[in-house]
């Protein structure tokens, strides 16, 4: 028996029923704020990153304009290290885009504090879409989610048969899973049997949901248990150490796409890259499938549950200094984002929407390439995901409080118990809880 112990959290079972809900307008429909002149289309400007490798942007504006013909929208392109600084500069002097790409959510409160997001309350959602709460500070929502990724096992089929363990099948504890990996460590050759990534993310991000635990509430001790499985892993010869990965520089892209690990923990966007890397020859050529990441107890694990994990949307909102007249389509263009319509363009390029129906399901899992069990397609569709950063603007520095948590325990510099005193002594001091 390992180290965890049963959580707080109390989970509501099953996946939420989708209702489609179509946007705004009908095709060929002109947003009612701003009509524009003859020959003269309104412009919307959208933020955005890394556009030649991250192609959701344009495919999302297509369309729209697709729909809306008298509507032009155009991405600005962001360096992606620095997306959130240059755009607050941006918008600071005025000149920052129409609609504000919400990147990471522990910035959300950052921009509506600054005053720079209108209120998108109005904004009408389907129903069953995920993570719209992120974007809602005292009841008012200022974004609107389009993508909702959530974090998974990505697993080798190939080298589970080659080592002769069994697969995974959806029932796995963390017991079950150092388990199987310690069944996997003597088959499967120079391989690892688990590469954990070394963001903070990997740990701290399954104890805090699992353990219905807050960062917020600036109580760190349902960590240890999460830290301790990962020190015994790397111990143990199970996983990549946490300094040998950091001192090479490994990608979680190169560790199991070219088969040096078996098992990984990691978000649903790691499906459309996988894919691609095979298929350009980038990774190895094996078979691969995503399950639930493992749970905190029986009670959340297996297909007749809801698995618990943790994962931020991605989102729009609205520059609060939009022109008054593009207002309208702002909108239409945030309620069509959200929309099954965009969901499925989506799909299409293998991004997750965050709004999943059976339709959106099928489109995601028909890329080629695509692993077909069913057990991915639960993996994919049916979780509670719990939301990584709270929205606060107490949240950013908060979590550089835990990434040096994080460092200090992998690392080997700090014991778990100072560690975990000493950033809560630090969000204390900080003013950041209590």
């Amino acid at each position: 028996m390992r180290h965890l112990k049963k959580g707080l959290v109390a989970v509501t079972a099953g996946l939420a029923a989708v209702t489609l809900a179509g946007c705004s307008g009908g095709t060929g429909s002109t947003p009612s704020g701003g009509a524009a002149a003859p020959g003269q289309p309104i412009t919307l400007t959208v933020s955005g990153w890394s556009l030649e490798t991250t192609p959701e942007f344009q495919t999302i504006a297509d369309g729209f304009m697709a729909k809306y013909p008298d509507v032009k929208v155009e991405v600005t392109e962001y360096d992606p290290v620095e997306y959130n600084t240059l755009l607050t500069t941006d918008l600071a002097a005025g000149s920052g885009p129409d609609i504000v790409t919400q990147k990471e959510v522990k910035f959300v409160s950052t921009f509506q504090e600054g005053g720079q997001l209108l209120d998108v309350s109005d904004v009408e959602l389907p129903e069953g879409i995920g993570g719209a709460e992120s974007y809602e500070i005292d009841a008012t929502a200022y974004a609107v989610p389009y993508r909702q990724d959530s974090w998974v096992l990505f697993y080798n089929k190939d080298l589970f048969e080659a080592a002769g363990v069994e697969l995974p099948d959806g029932s796995w504890t963390w017991d079950d899973y150092y388990a199987a990996a310690a069944e996997l460590k003597d088959g499967i050759g120079d391989a690892k049997p688990i590469y954990n990534h070394t963001w903070q993310s990997v740990v701290q991000g399954f104890a805090n949901g699992q353990s219905g635990v807050s960062l917020l509430d600036g109580d760190y001790g349902h960590l240890k248990p999460y830290y301790e499985n990962v020190l015994e892993a790397e111990a143990d010869g199970l996983q990549t150490a946490f300094n040998t990965a950091s001192a090479n520089k490994l990608t979680y892209q190169g560790e199991f796409g070219t088969q040096k690990a078996a098992m990984l923990p990691m978000g649903t966007w790691f499906v459309a890259t996988l894919i691609a890397q095979q298929a350009a020859g980038e990774a190895d050529d094996f078979e691969w499938g995503i399950a639930p990441i493992p749970q905190l107890d029986a009670s959340t694990a297996g297909t007749d549950n809801t698995p618990v994990t943790f994962g931020d949307p991605t989102g729009f909102g609205i520059n609060a200094n939009i022109e008054e007249s593009k207002v309208q389509a702002a909108k239409d263009f945030l309620a069509y984002a959200a929309s099954d319509e965009a969901a499925q363009l989506l799909a299409e390029i293998g991004i997750t929407p965050a709004l999943q129906s059976e339709g959106v399901i099928e489109t995601y899992f028909g890329v080629e390439g695509a692993p077909t069990d069913e057990l991915s397609k639960f993996a994919y569709s049916t979780h509670e995901t719990l939301p990584e950063n709270p929205t606060s603007s107490k949240t950013a520095a908060i979590q550089t409080a835990l990434a040096d948590l994080h460092t200090a325990v992998l690392s080997g510099s700090t014991d778990i118990d100072d560690a975990i005193a000493e950033a809560e002594e630090r969000v204390k001091n900080e003013g950041l809880v209590g």
